[in-house]
Protein backbone atom coordinates (compact mmCIF):
# COMPACT_ATOMS: atom_id res chain seq x y z
CA UNK A 1 0.00 0.00 0.00
CA UNK A 2 1.65 3.26 -0.62
CA UNK A 3 3.02 5.13 2.16
CA UNK A 4 0.45 8.41 0.74
CA UNK A 5 -2.07 6.63 2.11
CA UNK A 6 -3.03 7.08 5.74
CA UNK A 7 -6.02 4.98 6.71
CA UNK A 8 -9.19 3.69 5.31
CA UNK A 9 -12.04 5.92 5.74
CA UNK A 10 -14.91 3.90 7.91
CA UNK A 11 -17.99 6.05 8.69
CA UNK A 12 -19.74 4.63 11.28
CA UNK A 13 -23.54 6.18 12.74
CA UNK A 14 -22.80 8.84 15.48
CA UNK A 15 -24.02 8.70 18.66
CA UNK A 16 -25.90 10.48 21.02
CA UNK A 17 -22.92 10.43 24.02
CA UNK A 18 -19.98 11.06 21.43
CA UNK A 19 -16.66 12.53 23.17
CA UNK A 20 -14.52 15.27 22.04
CA UNK A 21 -12.47 12.57 21.42
CA UNK A 22 -13.93 10.18 19.59
CA UNK A 23 -15.76 12.75 17.54
CA UNK A 24 -12.27 13.83 16.37
CA UNK A 25 -10.56 10.21 16.29
CA UNK A 26 -13.70 8.81 14.67
CA UNK A 27 -15.33 11.71 12.23
CA UNK A 28 -12.86 14.28 11.38
CA UNK A 29 -12.29 12.09 8.53
CA UNK A 30 -10.59 14.61 5.77
CA UNK A 31 -10.12 18.18 4.30
CA UNK A 32 -10.11 20.60 6.92
CA UNK A 33 -11.70 18.44 10.00
CA UNK A 34 -8.46 16.04 9.11
CA UNK A 35 -6.27 18.70 9.69
CA UNK A 36 -7.92 19.11 12.84
CA UNK A 37 -7.15 15.73 13.76
CA UNK A 38 -4.04 15.69 12.68
CA UNK A 39 -3.30 19.18 15.02
CA UNK A 40 -4.90 17.40 18.05
CA UNK A 41 -2.76 14.66 17.28
CA UNK A 42 0.71 16.46 17.49
CA UNK A 43 0.00 18.26 20.22
CA UNK A 44 -1.24 15.40 23.09
CA UNK A 45 1.66 12.86 21.08
CA UNK A 46 4.45 14.99 20.30
CA UNK A 47 4.17 18.59 21.78
CA UNK A 48 2.73 18.50 25.03
CA UNK A 49 5.74 16.63 26.70
CA UNK A 50 7.81 18.02 29.43
CA UNK A 51 11.00 18.81 26.96
CA UNK A 52 9.37 21.09 24.58
CA UNK A 53 8.58 24.52 24.60
CA UNK A 54 5.29 25.45 23.45
CA UNK A 55 4.76 29.64 22.71
CA UNK A 56 1.65 30.65 20.88
CA UNK A 57 0.96 33.51 18.72
CA UNK A 58 -2.37 34.92 19.63
CA UNK A 59 -4.36 37.16 16.60
CA UNK A 60 -8.13 38.27 16.20
CA UNK A 61 -10.51 39.00 18.95
CA UNK A 62 -10.57 35.96 20.72
CA UNK A 63 -10.62 37.62 24.05
CA UNK A 64 -13.43 40.06 23.48
CA UNK A 65 -15.36 36.00 22.65
CA UNK A 66 -14.10 34.74 25.84
CA UNK A 67 -11.90 32.73 24.84
CA UNK A 68 -8.78 33.82 27.36
CA UNK A 69 -11.19 32.83 30.20
CA UNK A 70 -12.64 29.22 29.04
CA UNK A 71 -9.54 28.10 26.84
CA UNK A 72 -6.53 29.82 26.86
CA UNK A 73 -6.04 29.86 30.94
CA UNK A 74 -6.82 26.37 31.50
CA UNK A 75 -4.03 25.28 28.77
CA UNK A 76 -1.90 27.40 30.89
CA UNK A 77 -2.85 26.58 34.33
CA UNK A 78 -2.14 22.88 33.20
CA UNK A 79 1.25 24.12 31.92
CA UNK A 80 0.57 23.24 28.13
CA UNK A 81 1.45 27.13 27.02
CA UNK A 82 4.53 28.60 28.43
CA UNK A 83 4.79 32.32 26.80
CA UNK A 84 2.59 33.92 24.61
CA UNK A 85 2.89 36.55 21.83
CA UNK A 86 -0.37 38.64 21.65
CA UNK A 87 -2.04 41.43 19.85
CA UNK A 88 -2.32 44.53 21.94
CA UNK A 89 -6.04 44.69 21.52
CA UNK A 90 -6.82 40.62 22.87
CA UNK A 91 -5.38 41.39 26.17
CA UNK A 92 -6.75 44.74 26.06
CA UNK A 93 -10.40 43.10 26.41
CA UNK A 94 -9.68 40.34 28.37
CA UNK A 95 -8.80 43.08 31.07
CA UNK A 96 -12.94 43.28 30.37
CA UNK A 97 -13.58 40.09 32.37
CA UNK A 98 -10.44 40.80 35.05
CA UNK A 99 -13.07 43.86 35.93
CA UNK A 100 -16.44 41.90 35.82
CA UNK A 101 -17.55 44.48 33.25
CA UNK A 102 -19.91 42.57 30.37
CA UNK A 103 -19.94 41.94 27.40
CA UNK A 104 -23.08 40.18 25.40
CA UNK A 105 -23.56 37.98 22.36
CA UNK A 106 -25.55 39.57 20.08
CA UNK A 107 -26.26 39.61 15.98
CA UNK A 108 -23.93 41.17 13.12
CA UNK A 109 -26.60 42.32 11.01
CA UNK A 110 -27.48 45.21 13.56
CA UNK A 111 -28.20 48.95 12.62
CA UNK A 112 -24.34 50.40 13.63
CA UNK A 113 -25.50 53.50 13.28
CA UNK A 114 -28.25 52.86 16.41
CA UNK A 115 -25.77 51.29 18.15
CA UNK A 116 -23.95 54.45 17.88
CA UNK A 117 -26.20 56.56 18.82
CA UNK A 118 -27.49 54.58 21.81
CA UNK A 119 -23.65 54.11 23.14
CA UNK A 120 -23.00 50.45 22.03
CA UNK A 121 -19.60 48.89 20.44
CA UNK A 122 -19.87 46.03 17.94
CA UNK A 123 -17.00 43.80 17.50
CA UNK A 124 -19.08 41.61 14.62
CA UNK A 125 -21.83 39.59 16.78
CA UNK A 126 -20.21 40.87 20.00
CA UNK A 127 -21.60 43.75 21.70
CA UNK A 128 -20.95 46.08 24.91
CA UNK A 129 -21.71 49.49 26.21
CA UNK A 130 -19.23 52.07 25.45
CA UNK A 131 -18.77 52.74 28.93
CA UNK A 132 -16.94 49.06 29.14
CA UNK A 133 -13.63 50.96 27.22
CA UNK A 134 -14.27 54.03 29.13
CA UNK A 135 -13.66 52.12 32.56
CA UNK A 136 -11.27 49.96 31.19
CA UNK A 137 -9.18 53.17 30.11
CA UNK A 138 -9.52 54.25 33.65
CA UNK A 139 -8.30 51.83 35.27
CA UNK A 140 -4.88 50.82 33.50
CA UNK A 141 -4.13 55.02 33.35
CA UNK A 142 -4.46 54.58 37.16
CA UNK A 143 -2.57 51.52 37.44
CA UNK A 144 0.39 52.96 35.38
CA UNK A 145 0.79 55.77 37.26
CA UNK A 146 1.96 53.04 39.93
CA UNK A 147 5.72 53.51 40.99
CA UNK A 148 6.54 49.94 39.61
CA UNK A 149 5.38 50.98 35.84
CA UNK A 150 7.98 54.26 35.73
CA UNK A 151 10.92 52.84 33.76
CA UNK A 152 11.76 51.54 30.76
CA UNK A 153 10.53 47.95 30.25
CA UNK A 154 10.36 45.43 27.82
CA UNK A 155 6.10 43.92 27.31
CA UNK A 156 7.04 40.84 29.50
CA UNK A 157 7.40 42.73 32.69
CA UNK A 158 5.14 45.20 31.62
CA UNK A 159 1.60 42.61 31.05
CA UNK A 160 3.17 41.07 34.25
CA UNK A 161 2.63 43.88 36.16
CA UNK A 162 -0.88 44.50 34.46
CA UNK A 163 -1.96 40.61 35.20
CA UNK A 164 -0.56 41.18 39.20
CA UNK A 165 -3.15 44.37 39.45
CA UNK A 166 -5.82 42.39 37.64
CA UNK A 167 -5.69 39.43 39.45
CA UNK A 168 -6.36 41.85 43.31
CA UNK A 169 -9.11 43.04 41.04
CA UNK A 170 -10.46 39.54 40.69
CA UNK A 171 -9.68 38.49 44.16
CA UNK A 172 -11.63 41.64 45.22
CA UNK A 173 -14.49 40.77 43.93
CA UNK A 174 -14.07 36.45 44.04
CA UNK A 175 -13.86 35.48 40.58
CA UNK A 176 -13.21 31.58 40.20
CA UNK A 177 -12.09 31.30 36.80
CA UNK A 178 -9.22 34.16 36.00
CA UNK A 179 -8.63 35.83 32.68
CA UNK A 180 -5.57 35.54 30.68
CA UNK A 181 -4.15 38.80 31.67
CA UNK A 182 -4.17 37.05 35.51
CA UNK A 183 -3.54 33.36 35.22
CA UNK A 184 -0.19 34.26 33.28
CA UNK A 185 0.75 36.60 36.31
CA UNK A 186 -0.03 33.52 38.61
CA UNK A 187 1.66 31.04 36.52
CA UNK A 188 4.79 33.13 35.07
CA UNK A 189 4.10 32.40 31.71
CA UNK A 190 5.61 35.71 29.84
CA UNK A 191 3.54 37.38 27.63
CA UNK A 192 4.62 40.12 24.59
CA UNK A 193 2.94 41.92 21.96
CA UNK A 194 4.74 42.57 18.67
CA UNK A 195 3.22 45.92 17.91
CA UNK A 196 2.61 47.67 21.63
CA UNK A 197 1.49 50.59 20.34
CA UNK A 198 -1.52 49.03 18.03
CA UNK A 199 -3.93 49.21 21.17
CA UNK A 200 -5.55 50.99 23.21
CA UNK A 201 -3.23 49.69 26.24
CA UNK A 202 -0.73 51.32 23.73
CA UNK A 203 -2.89 54.84 23.23
CA UNK A 204 -2.92 54.86 27.37
CA UNK A 205 0.83 54.16 27.41
CA UNK A 206 0.97 57.30 25.45
CA UNK A 207 -1.57 59.44 26.64
CA UNK A 208 0.18 59.34 29.93
CA UNK A 209 3.28 59.95 27.90
CA UNK A 210 2.02 63.93 27.78
CA UNK A 211 1.63 63.82 31.63
CA UNK A 212 5.67 63.33 32.13
CA UNK A 213 5.03 59.24 33.08
CA UNK A 214 8.31 57.56 32.52
CA UNK A 215 7.31 54.53 30.77
CA UNK A 216 8.99 53.34 28.31
CA UNK A 217 8.04 50.09 26.34
CA UNK A 218 11.32 48.99 24.52
CA UNK A 219 11.13 46.65 21.93
CA UNK A 220 14.42 45.62 21.95
CA UNK A 221 13.78 43.90 25.01
CA UNK A 222 11.07 42.08 24.06
CA UNK A 223 13.46 40.72 20.81
CA UNK A 224 16.35 39.75 23.02
CA UNK A 225 14.22 37.89 25.63
CA UNK A 226 12.07 35.92 23.87
CA UNK A 227 15.19 34.81 21.03
CA UNK A 228 16.61 33.71 24.31
CA UNK A 229 13.69 31.71 25.31
CA UNK A 230 13.90 29.92 22.03
CA UNK A 231 17.17 29.61 22.18
CA UNK A 232 17.19 28.34 25.64
CA UNK A 233 14.20 25.48 24.92
CA UNK A 234 17.50 22.91 24.00
CA UNK A 235 20.04 22.00 26.23
CA UNK A 236 22.55 19.94 25.26
CA UNK A 237 23.77 19.35 28.42
CA UNK A 238 20.75 17.29 29.52
CA UNK A 239 19.46 13.79 28.29
CA UNK A 240 16.38 15.23 26.45
CA UNK A 241 17.95 17.93 24.94
CA UNK A 242 14.88 20.09 24.63
CA UNK A 243 12.49 21.05 21.37
CA UNK A 244 10.35 24.34 20.50
CA UNK A 245 7.02 24.92 19.57
CA UNK A 246 5.20 27.01 17.70
CA UNK A 247 1.18 27.49 18.33
CA UNK A 248 -0.19 29.86 15.89
CA UNK A 249 -3.83 30.78 16.00
CA UNK A 250 -4.61 33.70 13.67
CA UNK A 251 -1.01 35.11 11.93
CA UNK A 252 0.06 38.76 11.40
CA UNK A 253 2.45 40.21 13.60
CA UNK A 254 2.72 38.11 16.58
CA UNK A 255 3.12 34.68 14.23
CA UNK A 256 6.08 36.63 12.90
CA UNK A 257 7.19 37.59 15.97
CA UNK A 258 7.20 33.95 17.48
CA UNK A 259 9.19 32.66 14.18
CA UNK A 260 11.54 35.23 14.05
CA UNK A 261 13.12 34.13 17.38
CA UNK A 262 15.07 31.60 15.35
CA UNK A 263 16.57 33.92 12.98
CA UNK A 264 17.42 36.42 15.46
CA UNK A 265 19.79 33.67 16.62
CA UNK A 266 21.05 32.41 13.48
CA UNK A 267 20.88 35.37 11.18
CA UNK A 268 21.74 37.82 13.28
CA UNK A 269 23.76 36.87 16.24
CA UNK A 270 25.47 34.07 14.44
CA UNK A 271 24.78 31.49 16.48
CA UNK A 272 22.77 27.69 15.94
CA UNK A 273 21.17 27.21 12.92
CA UNK A 274 18.01 24.55 12.91
CA UNK A 275 14.36 26.29 13.48
CA UNK A 276 11.59 25.56 15.45
CA UNK A 277 10.51 21.76 15.49
CA UNK A 278 7.40 21.95 15.78
CA UNK A 279 4.85 24.60 13.66
CA UNK A 280 0.84 24.44 14.37
CA UNK A 281 -1.52 27.27 12.64
CA UNK A 282 -4.67 27.97 12.83
CA UNK A 283 -5.77 30.35 9.70
CA UNK A 284 -8.21 31.04 7.35
CA UNK A 285 -5.27 33.54 5.00
CA UNK A 286 -4.70 32.37 1.62
CA UNK A 287 -0.70 31.22 0.76
CA UNK A 288 -0.96 32.63 -2.71
CA UNK A 289 -1.44 36.83 -1.76
CA UNK A 290 1.94 36.32 -0.09
CA UNK A 291 0.53 37.67 2.85
CA UNK A 292 2.38 36.68 6.65
CA UNK A 293 -0.73 34.92 7.77
CA UNK A 294 -0.85 32.49 5.02
CA UNK A 295 2.71 31.73 4.88
CA UNK A 296 3.21 28.09 5.13
CA UNK A 297 5.70 25.85 7.34
CA UNK A 298 7.32 25.13 3.84
CA UNK A 299 7.86 28.87 3.08
CA UNK A 300 9.40 29.09 6.67
CA UNK A 301 11.82 26.86 6.64
CA UNK A 302 13.69 29.27 3.63
CA UNK A 303 13.61 31.79 6.41
CA UNK A 304 15.37 28.90 8.85
CA UNK A 305 12.45 29.75 11.02
CA UNK A 306 11.31 26.23 10.93
CA UNK A 307 13.50 22.63 10.96
CA UNK A 308 14.07 21.21 7.61
CA UNK A 309 14.15 18.01 9.13
CA UNK A 310 10.80 18.55 11.14
CA UNK A 311 8.26 19.42 7.91
CA UNK A 312 6.52 15.98 9.03
CA UNK A 313 5.65 17.71 12.27
CA UNK A 314 4.32 20.68 10.64
CA UNK A 315 0.27 21.20 10.24
CA UNK A 316 -1.76 23.80 8.79
CA UNK A 317 -5.96 23.86 9.40
CA UNK A 318 -7.36 26.78 7.17
CA UNK A 319 -10.26 27.51 9.38
CA UNK A 320 -11.61 30.27 11.85
CA UNK A 321 -9.84 30.20 15.17
CA UNK A 322 -12.91 30.62 16.87
CA UNK A 323 -13.82 27.11 15.97
CA UNK A 324 -10.97 25.37 16.36
CA UNK A 325 -9.26 26.37 19.63
CA UNK A 326 -12.42 24.96 21.88
CA UNK A 327 -11.96 21.67 20.41
CA UNK A 328 -7.81 21.54 20.35
CA UNK A 329 -8.25 22.57 24.39
CA UNK A 330 -10.70 19.89 25.28
CA UNK A 331 -9.02 17.27 23.62
CA UNK A 332 -5.32 18.58 25.09
CA UNK A 333 -7.22 18.78 28.68
CA UNK A 334 -8.56 15.09 27.82
CA UNK A 335 -5.45 13.51 26.69
CA UNK A 336 -2.86 14.88 28.27
CA UNK A 337 -1.66 14.73 31.84
CA UNK A 338 -0.72 18.44 33.09
CA UNK A 339 2.97 19.40 32.76
CA UNK A 340 4.91 21.41 35.56
CA UNK A 341 4.93 24.91 34.89
CA UNK A 342 8.15 26.01 33.37
CA UNK A 343 7.77 29.89 35.19
CA UNK A 344 9.81 30.92 32.27
CA UNK A 345 9.01 34.63 33.26
CA UNK A 346 11.06 34.07 36.28
CA UNK A 347 13.92 32.57 34.13
CA UNK A 348 14.15 35.56 31.56
CA UNK A 349 17.15 37.12 33.31
CA UNK A 350 19.00 33.61 33.35
CA UNK A 351 18.56 33.40 29.55
CA UNK A 352 19.08 36.23 28.14
CA UNK A 353 22.62 35.77 30.07
CA UNK A 354 23.31 32.83 28.51
CA UNK A 355 22.24 34.17 25.06
CA UNK A 356 24.55 37.19 25.48
CA UNK A 357 27.38 35.36 26.84
CA UNK A 358 27.02 32.93 23.82
CA UNK A 359 26.53 35.76 21.04
CA UNK A 360 29.72 37.42 23.38
CA UNK A 361 32.01 34.31 23.10
CA UNK A 362 31.23 33.97 19.27
CA UNK A 363 31.89 37.53 18.03
CA UNK A 364 35.60 37.12 20.47
CA UNK A 365 36.03 33.84 18.44
CA UNK A 366 35.81 35.81 15.26
CA UNK A 367 38.58 38.46 16.36
CA UNK A 368 40.76 36.20 17.79
CA UNK A 369 41.60 34.38 14.79
CA UNK A 370 44.91 34.50 13.39
CA UNK A 371 45.58 37.50 10.96
CA UNK A 372 48.02 35.40 8.20
CA UNK A 373 50.76 37.25 6.53
CA UNK A 374 50.31 39.01 3.42
CA UNK A 375 51.77 36.53 1.28
CA UNK A 376 49.41 33.75 2.83
CA UNK A 377 46.05 35.97 3.11
CA UNK A 378 43.50 34.49 0.77
CA UNK A 379 41.30 35.93 -1.41
CA UNK A 380 38.49 38.06 0.80
CA UNK A 381 35.21 36.44 1.50
CA UNK A 382 32.48 38.65 1.53
CA UNK A 383 30.42 38.35 5.16
CA UNK A 384 27.23 39.50 6.42
CA UNK A 385 27.31 41.28 9.87
CA UNK A 386 27.13 38.04 11.70
CA UNK A 387 30.17 36.51 9.89
CA UNK A 388 28.16 34.14 7.65
CA UNK A 389 30.16 33.79 4.38
CA UNK A 390 27.92 35.15 1.46
CA UNK A 391 26.76 32.29 -0.91
CA UNK A 392 28.03 32.42 -4.34
CA UNK A 393 24.76 33.95 -6.88
CA UNK A 394 23.35 35.71 -3.66
CA UNK A 395 22.90 39.46 -4.05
Amino acid sequence: MSQMIDRKIAPAPMTENVSVVDLIDGYFTAYNSARLREICHLLTQKVMREGVTVGLSLSGAMTPAGFGVSALAPLIRNGFIDYIISTGANLYHDIHYGLGLNLYAGNPFVDDIKLREEGHIRIYDIIFDYDVLLETDAFIRTILRAEPFQKRMGTAEFHYLLGKYVREIEKQRGVEHSCLLATAYECGVPIYTSSPGDSSIGMNVAALALEGSQLIIDPAIDVNETAAIAYAARDPNKDFPGESAAFILGGGSPKNFLLQTQPQIHEVLGLEERGHDYFIQITDARPDTGGLSGATPAEAVSWGKVDPNELPNTVVCYTDSTIALPILTAYVMNQCPPRSLKRLYDRRQEMLTKLQLDYQLAQAKKSERTVPTVSERPEPVATYPCGTPIRKGRG
